[in-house]
């Protein structure tokens, strides 16, 4: 019997519609320690050094904002890694959205949501 594969995101799976050329697309840091993240991850911006984080529910330090979705994966695991993000003018498809654990019931991820749509980010 061949062994079964797992297929994880495709890189800008997510992504339904955005600005010609790369008008919606920024490239930032991901701060170390972060993991290795998928295509489709919200993400927000740390006050502190700027750097980019999965956003969780709560937080005072900026990661609790969601301000991007992550476009291609990266190993951010032990040392910061460079990373496109759709940061604004884009429609993503909601099922394939990656949250971080912490935002774990309908609210919390329509609170990110709504985050998403104040950048022109609509989830369908």
């Amino acid at each position: 019997m061949p062994p079964i594969a797992t297929e994880t995101p495709r890189d800008l799976g997510f992504l339904l519609t955005e600005l010609p050329g790369t008008l919606s697309r920024d490239v930032v840091t991901i701060a170390s320690g972060s993991g290795k993240l998928e295509p489709g991850t919200l993400l927000a911006k740390l006050t502190a050094g700027g750097k980019y984080v999965p956003s969780p529910a709560t937080g005072a330090d900026g990661s609790q904002t969601a301000i991007a979705v992550l476009a291609y994966a990266v190993d951010a695991s032990s040392a910061d890694a460079e990373a496109v993000v759709v940061a604004n003018d884009a429609e993503v498809k909601k099922p394939m959205l990656i949250y971080d654990a912490s935002v774990d019931d309908d609210t919390k991820r329509n609170a990110k949501l709504t985050q998403l749509r104040a950048l022109n980010i609509k989830a369908r």
